[in-house]
């Protein structure tokens, strides 16, 4: 069940100019249960015309300094002002929502590949945390336009190996990431993917044609966060819309309309 919180910035961090990591703790109390893949609706304040919460991917838990983690791309009023905040100030968060995260596979030694480009890698890195927890052993491809897109390295190489892609070639091998070297040379039991929907789509592709089962994290535009509004459906490999928002937003990619 979600809860809605008010939560205190305790840290603000900007990797780059339009990105800000936002570090937030509970007033009291501690913080829900959250499965990676899930993702918060936060209300903008100071933003007059901003009606609507903003969904942001849930990027990191720390359960010990009771912190959830927050990595949000300035694109718009909503994010812009979030982008400007500073310590102290307090964010009031409907948390955790999406029925369905990433999945942690049964037993212990599975190796995966987590594939994630832009903005998307932010829940990757609480999932890879979670796998390495279970017993398994996560690797990460993350791909940008630049180096500059390449967010959290250093975070992602505490619990596995990561390989990158640019399409100039700035940061590790050039071109899109299911053209990277390592998708042949290491072989994988399982992948998941969230990003731009041009990439994913390419990434279960390349998992189906392997036989690999694969999951992705969808973000279609979201408003509600409940399932109410209905803005963010996609159709499913049976022609009927589910709600990414209620139903996922981690779907496995047999489920999807991408393979036909």
């Amino acid at each position: 069940m979600p809860h809605l919180l008010d939560l205190r910035i305790v840290s603000v961090e900007h990797p780059r100019a339009d990105y800000v990591l936002l570090k937030l703790t509970p007033l009291a109390g501690t913080l829900p249960p959250m499965a990676p893949g899930q993702f918060v609706e936060v209300q903008v304040p100071h933003a007059p015309g901003t009606f609507l919460r903003r969904p942001i991917s849930i990027n990191f838990v720390d359960e010990a300094a009771q912190e959830l983690w927050l990595l949000v791309h300035a694109v718009g009023e909503g994010t812009r002002t979030l982008s400007a905040m500073t310590e102290g100030e307090m964010l009031n968060c409907l948390l955790p929502l999406g029925d369905r995260g990433f999945s942690i596979p049964q037993g212990q030694g599975r190796k995966l590949l987590l594939v994630g480009g832009g903005v998307g890698t932010a829940p990757l890195l609480y999932y890879g945390r979670k796998l390495k927890e279970a017993g398994h052993q996560p690797y990460f491809l993350l791909g940008g336009r630049s180096a500059a897109d390449l967010l959290q390295l250093t975070d992602f190489e505490a619990y596995g190996p990561v390989f990158t892609t640019t399409e100039d070639g700035s940061l590790g091998e050039k071109g899109y990431v299911t053209n990277h070297s390592v998708l042949h040379a290491e072989h994988f039991d399982h992948v998941a993917t969230c990003g731009p929907k041009p990439m994913m789509m390419a990434v279960a592709r390349f998992a189906h044609e392997a036989g690999l089962p694969c999951e992705a994290s969808l973000e279609n535009l979201m408003a509600c966060g409940l399932g109410a509004c209905l803005c963010c459906v996609e159709k499913n490999a049976t022609g009927h819309n589910v709600c990414v928002c209620k139903e996922g937003p981690v779907f496995p990619i047999e489920e999807l309309s991408w393979l036909s």
